[in-house]
């Protein structure tokens, strides 16, 4: 008799902590929609990568050298604490050890920055497509 009372216990308390978590995870489903989900869709930005003029990780050369030389610029760029989250996550595509940057970056110094790190790897030539995003700088006044 009391093994059958712990077991309903066990699961009464099982069943107000599912309840619970429930509860918690439905309040965050139901936050408001707006300024956390329009601060991460780039939706917009990432039309441009279906023209077909436009490279994409996707042509980044297999060759060993290629390889190489886009490992050693990413590790540059990840290393540095300085970096945003935007410049970290910046296309590094590397065919013919010709670099091709693309992507937002906060600042000026970071462009620089990534552009010079490709420098200092050994890229023969750099297409600098780094955008600085305008939208991080929306407290700055004109």
């Amino acid at each position: 008799m009391r093994l059958g009372r712990t077991r309903l216990a066990v699961v009464a308390v099982a069943v107000l902590a599912a309840s619970a978590c429930s509860d918690r995870e439905q309040k965050d489903l139901t936050a408001p929609v707006g300024a956390a989900s329009s601060e991460v869709d780039n939706t917009a930005r990432n039309v441009r990568d279906r023209d077909a003029a436009n490279l994409t990780p996707l042509d980044q050369s297999n060759s060993a050298p290629d390889l190489a030389l886009t490992q050693t610029i990413r590790q540059g760029i990840t290393s540095d604490d300085s970096m945003s989250m935007q410049a970290r996550n910046v296309k590094v595509i590397t065919q013919n050890g010709v670099v091709t940057l693309r992507g937002p970056v906060e600042t000026e110094q970071e462009r620089a920055t990534i552009e010079s790190l490709a420098k200092d790897a050994g890229a023969t030539r750099i297409d600098n497509q780094l955008e600085i995003d305008r939208d991080d700088t929306s407290g700055d006044e004109e």
